[in-house]
């Protein structure tokens, strides 16, 4: 806990530049979703050198070279149409909400003679299957949605850290006095 006290300031400073991405994301989505597919692009390319690394000190060699080479081709892709991945980045998670949606609905089926109120896992599913679908239906909007959603979450994100800063700080000050001190009788 002396740890966390001292350091107080490292949440204050993560929670500021949570805050500030946040805000950088809504004003400028266009820009974000750029820089996301970005550094997916590049994080593909050093992955897969990384990979043909591995794969010359042993191991499943083969595999390790498909992925490797895999790896770079994908970043390259990413770098040469990058708003073809923007968008197969959308529809994979349209798909994956959709799937997680139908999953809950189903779960919530299951475990309605088990659990009350199993109605709010269903709203959770229904929800999440409609989000799919409109991502699909309006691609461009979603994408739009989805940046905003990002920027919506690293705000609250960054004001937690930031409460969490302050808690910290206020532990960790010295306290003054031992408290009231009893009367004598």
């Amino acid at each position: 806990m002396r740890e966390l006290t001292q350091t107080w300031w490292v949440y204050l400073v993560r929670g500021a530049c949570a805050i500030l991405f946040g805000l950088l994301a809504i004003v400028w989505p266009d820009i974000t979703l750029y820089a996301l597919v970005v550094v997916f692009g590049a994080f593909a390319i050093v992955n897969g050198v990384f990979s043909l690394f591995n794969a010359g000190r042993g191991g499943s060699r083969g595999w390790m070279i498909v992925s490797g080479i895999v790896g770079i081709l994908t970043g390259l892709v990413v770098f040469l149409w990058p708003g073809i991945t923007a968008l197969v980045l959308l529809f994979f998670i349209a798909g994956w909400a959709i799937a997680t949606g139908l999953l809950e609905i189903v779960a919530a089926i299951r475990l309605r003679k088990v659990m009350e109120g199993e109605w709010t896992f269903i709203v959770s599913g229904v929800l999440s299957v409609l989000f799919g679908i409109l991502l699909l239906a309006w691609p461009g909007a979603g994408a739009l949605a989805v940046v905003w959603l990002i920027g919506t979450m690293a705000i609250v994100y960054g004001i937690a850290l930031l409460a969490l800063a302050f808690r910290l700080r206020g532990l960790g000050l010295p306290r003054t006095g031992a408290g009231p001190t009893p009367h004598a009788a």
